[in-house]
């Protein structure tokens, strides 16, 4: 039954079209009546000349439809009761609660839903009570290669760049999306509903983008995803009163620059060419159609027009969102002038790791200021992105500007845009914008804001039902909607603390983005030194590493914040904790000294926090080879150094390069000590890891250089020069000690030393079929050496599928990322966890009895650098427990990231000499706190950050 008032000014509507449509071709009305001498394609260069004048953008009467062009027939209405409804009202403050209808693809009412309208629908209404919990627009990413890249990558499958030609305004992403890219469902999932998928940035004009819809449907074709398709795509809409929006892909700095050999001065000499054929193109139409409606009709020849620029004559005429890939200032400024020369406004600025440091320059664009499209953290991997900052959204909002988050799928993994929004907020970004920035600010200024981005009445039924507030860490979808159908069958749901239907309470950070900005993005990160003695109040937590045997367990936790006497003092001497109690009598143990006093404000004393799974401390700028130590050499590969004769044995020590912003800035983050191994690309490899302090500034410095070499490290993947068996026919042969004739001393006494179970053999591996095969090597060396050896398997995406053998073998798992993604063919069989499965990898391998440890970074050849994730390794393992459904303690999370890394990956060492970290707020794994101290007893003092 058709809901009252569907129709409600439709018939209105529709003359105002026509009429509008009259008044905007008049003048060729005119002369339609007074012309005498009118050629024979009279009417088809009228319609044409008519058509440049149309405006972009829906018709007013947009929201008088009585169903979504996107509606699917048969698609039950439904009503979402209960919930907490943001809209994306009035700046994003508007919080409802009440109820939503879901019929016709739209959404028909929002808030207090009459009676009578509801009873209409009878028993076909399927209602789903939301309990309160929180609802919002789908998920929009304003910057996707989803489906261009397809995952997982095979060869011949990604279609994001084309390397004929810097600009190619003609070409088009809708050409090359495939619609078997196992990332829809993952990125659903998550709550995405909605993405602009664009060309890669290998060109300055990459060509033409699209906004496609990620649910199946029953056409299974690709332009079946494309949401309001251009008349270029689909030719029935070029006869409407109004134009459609297009959208098309620049890119200026150092991508086009590296993949033609030129210049930026040569990338922007071919905007201004390119605009320059567009300008006069467009000159020539303007000319042709004023003849046209002068009635001068001789030698008009026909309409000028030419495939291969049409879109920047479009572009030019207003009609095109344009969406640049542009980091730094000087390109940024660069940029604005060409706008302004040409006259074009740009939609967004990507990447834009500058903008923050630049919004004058912004604000001059042509058409007003863009809107900035950030990565949270993911920066400081070349020139470009060294001086991003955390606090970028939070600045660049303070001026009034727009920011959006977005993923670059499969840079980073699209199911989790919400995180980058919640990063963000995390680092100051109001919570009502955090929250836009995945939403109607994307949907804006992608010129679709009339119908997705916000929970309002005519709208598109794309909604996320949410587990717990959306800037909650962890935050699941319970179910996703686009265009009314529901997206997730049998969704999985953990049971989440009541406290998480609340935002993080975030500390004030005005003074950090004061020194981002004063410092040009490089504020000082060495901490300051506190005096020998140190008392720290109102504890409520403390944590510490166990002595007893592995683990981490809580030594006190205050019973209530409000009570007077809950919390505690902890007394540090010379980085040693001496006391735990009550303030009042904690002076005894202070020798007389004059102490530095820090108030935690009930945080916490936690065992520092261990990094593996990237080169950090090896790179400052992962892609800038002279800032790196370099990829170590191939022993499957015949290019090694003639010096190193038969071989060596590379030790990542001898490679260090300590004082790396992604060091210093993970140490302030409470990640004192990195487990590093010899950078090696998608190498086989052996060399022998260690374990170095991300604080320290070199490694003669005391407490530097907790142990130096670690483990044997090497790597078993199908994306190397040798086949996998290769591989483990070069293991079998180390081994087993089948080593007569080999002559590398080095490598010989590391697999000795694995072989005698004294050091680990850590093998970073993917496939369900390679882990298999090294848990029966393992066993096979074990009964050859009479002894068991220490495998751990690091990356391990398809580990779920031998949880019970691995635990059997006393194999350890390092799992990295903790979200498996299938970017390979070898890590497709991934156990993606809540909404999708009860499980997790890391509950699947727990529930086994595996040794579990964590890391932020991905061990993929796709994988993107993890050095600048290390520091958000704290929120990594609270999300990891908060996935598990209980199953994974606040103590068990700090463990994988701390001492069963340790364990994993050969660090030794008393617990008592290891790292504690002080929060203030809240205690290690809680958004709100901030890391304020880390207590050093190897090194003997305390810093304070």
């Amino acid at each position: 039954m058709r809901p009252l008032g569907t129709f409600s000014g439709g018939h209105r509507g529709h003359f105002f079209v026509i009429f509008l449509a009259l008044l905007l071709s008049w003048p060729i009305l005119k002369l339609r009546t007074s012309s005498r001498s009118r050629p024979a394609n009279y009417a088809t260069i009228v319609d044409k000349c008519r058509s440049l004048r149309l405006p972009v953008g829906p018709p007013p009467t947009f929201h008088d439809r009585p169903q979504s062009d996107r509606f699917v027939a048969g698609t039950y209405p439904t009503l979402i009761q209960n919930a907490t409804i943001w809209t994306g009202e009035h700046n994003g403050t508007q919080v409802l609660l009440g109820d939503i209808l879901l019929d016709k693809g739209m959404i028909l009412d929002v808030g207090e839903i009459r009676p009578d309208i509801l009873q209409r629908y009878g028993n076909e209404l399927e209602v789903l009570n939301a309990q309160g919990r929180w609802v919002s627009p789908g998920i929009v990413d304003l910057h996707s290669h989803m489906g261009d890249d397809p995952s997982p990558a095979l060869s011949g499958s990604s279609d994001g760049n084309s390397l004929n030609g810097i600009a190619q305004p003609w070409l088009r992403s809708i050409d090359g999306i495939n619609t078997h890219d196992d990332s829809y469902l993952l990125s659903v999932s998550g709550g995405l509903t909605t993405a602009l998928i664009l060309p890669g940035s290998a060109n300055a004009i990459g060509g033409q983008a699209y906004v496609v819809k990620l649910r199946k449907t029953a056409e299974r074709s690709t332009s079946a995803m494309i949401l309001e398709p251009p008349h270029q795509i689909d030719s029935s809409s070029s006869s409407e009163a109004f134009v459609r929006w297009r959208h098309i892909k620049h890119a200026c700095g150092e991508n086009p620059s590296r993949v033609y050999g030129g210049t930026r001065m040569d990338t922007f000499w071919a905007f201004r060419q390119s605009y320059d054929k567009a300008a006069q193109l467009k000159k020539q139409q303007d000319d042709f159609c004023l003849k046209v409606e002068n009635g001068q009709f001789d030698d008009l020849g026909e309409f000028p027009d030419d495939l291969q620029w049409e879109a920047l004559v479009d572009v030019l005429r207003g009609r095109v969102k344009v969406n640049t890939h542009c980091y730094e200032a000087v390109d940024l400024d660069a940029f604005v002038r060409l706008t302004n020369e040409f006259k074009f406004p740009v939609a967004a600025f990507h990447h834009a790791h500058e903008t923050y440091l630049v919004p004058e320059v912004l604000k001059r664009t042509y058409g007003g200021p863009p809107v900035s499209a950030l990565f949270s953290g993911f920066s400081r991997y070349k020139r470009e992105s060294y001086r991003f900052s955390e606090y970028a959204g939070k600045i660049l909002t303070e001026n009034g500007l727009k920011v959006a988050m977005k993923s670059d799928h499969p840079a980073i993994n699209s199911r989790y845009l919400l995180y980058e929004a919640q990063q963000a907020y995390y680092h100051g970004m109001p919570e009502n914008v955090a929250i836009a920035s995945v939403t109607c600010t994307p949907a804006e200024a992608m010129g679709m804001g009339h119908r997705i981005g916000y929970v309002k009445k005519g709208w598109d039924a794309d909604l996320v039902i949410w587990d717990s507030h959306p800037m909650a860490l962890g935050t699941t979808p319970i179910q996703v909607f686009i265009d009314g159908i529901a997206q997730l069958e049998s969704p999985a749901v953990a049971e989440k603390p009541e406290k998480l239907q609340h935002a993080p309470k975030i500390p004030n950070l005005d003074e950090e983005a004061r020194e981002a900005l004063k410092y040009d993005g490089l504020p000082p990160l060495l901490p300051r030194a506190s005096s020998d003695h140190v008392i720290f109040k109102n504890v409520k937590d403390v944590f510490v590493r166990s002595s007893s045997g592995p683990g981490v367990k809580k030594v006190f936790s205050a019973p209530q914040l409000d009570s007077e006497n809950g919390l505690r003092t902890v007394v540090v001497r010379n980085g040693i904790p001496v006391y735990i109690g009550l303030y009042e009598t904690c002076h005894t143990f202070l020798n007389d000294s004059e102490p530095t006093i820090v108030d935690l404000k009930g945080g916490s004393i936690s065992p520092a926090l261990v990094f593996y799974g990237s080169p950090l401390g090896l790179q400052h700028i992962s892609m800038e080879s002279s800032t790196t130590d370099g990829l170590v050499s191939d022993p499957l590969r015949s290019d090694a150094p003639s010096i190193l004769g038969n071989g060596t044995l590379v030790r990542a020590v001898d490679g260090l390069l300590y004082g790396s912003r992604d060091a210093l800035m993970a140490y302030r983050a409470g990640v004192t000590t990195s487990i590093t191994a010899p950078e090696h690309g998608s190498l086989f490899f052996f060399g022998l890891g260690t374990c170095f302090s991300t604080g320290a500034m070199h490694k003669l410095e005391p407490g530097a250089l907790p142990q130096a070499v670690t483990a044997l490290h090497t790597v078993v993947t199908s994306n190397t020069v040798a086949s996998v068996s290769t591989q483990i026919a070069a293991l079998r042969r180390l081994l087993l000690h089948e080593l007569d004739n080999f002559d590398n001393s080095a490598l010989r006494d590391a697999v000795e030393e694995v072989t005698a179970g004294r050091i680990p053999l850590v093998v970073e591996v993917g496939s369900a079929d390679a882990i298999a095969t090294l848990i029966s090597l393992k066993k096979e060396t074990e009964s050859i050496h009479g002894n068991p050896i220490r495998l751990t398997i690091a990356g391990a995406a398809e580990s779920h599928l031998l949880a019970r053998e691995l635990a059997e073998a006393n194999v350890g798992v390092v799992v990295g990322p903790i979200h498996p993604f299938p970017d390979t063919w070898e890590t497709r069989r991934i156990l993606p966890g809540p909404p999708l499965t009860k499980d997790t990898t890391i509950t699947k391998l727990v529930d086994h009895g595996v040794t579990v440890g964590i890391s932020t970074a991905g061990f993929s050849i796709n994988a993107p650098p993890g050095n600048w994730n290390a520091q958000n390794l704290r929120l990594y393992a609270a999300w990891a427990s908060l996935d598990s459904d209980g199953k994974i303690s606040e103590e068990q999370a700090i463990a994988m990231a701390s001492t069963n890394l340790e364990i994993l990956l050969g660090v030794s060492g008393r617990a008592e000499d290891a790292d504690l970290v002080a929060t203030e707020g809240g205690g290690l794994l809680d958004p709100s706190s901030r890391v304020v101290s880390i207590l050093s007893p190897r090194s003997r003092k305390v810093d304070l950050l």
